[in-house]
């Protein structure tokens, strides 16, 4: 099989994901039916790991890479790319949208946090997601915190996380905290300035 081949199938992999999704955008669903659902096409997605660019994979020795995979052409989801290094983790930071992270690739551990009193703790239990693994974010759900800490579970290997946020998630302002509870308000942007050509077809069907 040639890469043209393989890179191929895997755009057509991403593609198909990515027209799914937007067809259960159209449903017109709630917010927690939105995540049952979509949570099963990117658990779908990320338990084969043969799809992902290279170019979308490459970690920085400084800090975690957000790539941006696809965002809708009204903005109203986004997929992206996490490409964590060695023990590379996150600010405590918020999303304001829902949000779903697939783990594709090695292990993040996460750590939730709410308001109690004024101060903004830990939430339970860090949690582990190992690859095919799907957790949701969002700022409307009673069950689901939208505050956590996100960081590479391994100190010797990337880690490779797929998320899907119901917003250009790059062009959000929103905020990470500072050990007191200090807000600072941000906008991420990505990493990278170009995008997977996952709608050429011109490739799919030939074996050489």
């Amino acid at each position: 099989m040639s890469s043209q081949f393989a890179l191929a199938n895997g755009h057509q992999r991403l593609r198909s994901f990515v027209t799914s999704f937007a067809a259960l955008l159209e449903r017109g669903l709630d917010e927690t039916a939105l995540i049952k659902q979509g949570s099963q096409l990117l658990g779908a997605l990320v338990a084969v790991d043969d799809w992902l660019p290279a170019a979308y994979a490459q970690p920085d020795p400084e800090r975690y890479r957000q790539y941006l995979l696809h965002v809708d052409s009204s903005e109203r989801f986004s997929v992206v790319s996490f490409v964590w290094g060695p023990g590379q983790k996150t600010p405590i930071h918020d999303h304001t949208v829902w949000g779903l992270i697939g783990m594709l690739r090695g292990a993040e551990d996460a750590q939730s946090y709410r308001w109690h009193d004024g101060v903004l703790a830990p939430h339970g239990e860090s949690v582990r997601l190992l690859p095919g693994a799907v957790e949701a974010v969002s700022p409307q759900i009673d069950e689901l915190d939208d505050i956590h800490r996100v960081r590479n579970a391994y100190d010797d290997r990337v880690s490779i996380s797929i998320h899907v946020y119901g917003a250009n998630i790059g062009a959000v302002r929103r905020a990470v905290y500072l050990p007191d509870g200090t807000r600072k308000e941000f906008i991420s942007g990505y990493s990278n300035t170009t995008l997977p050509n996952i709608w050429d077809l011109s490739q799919e069907g030939k074996t050489v």
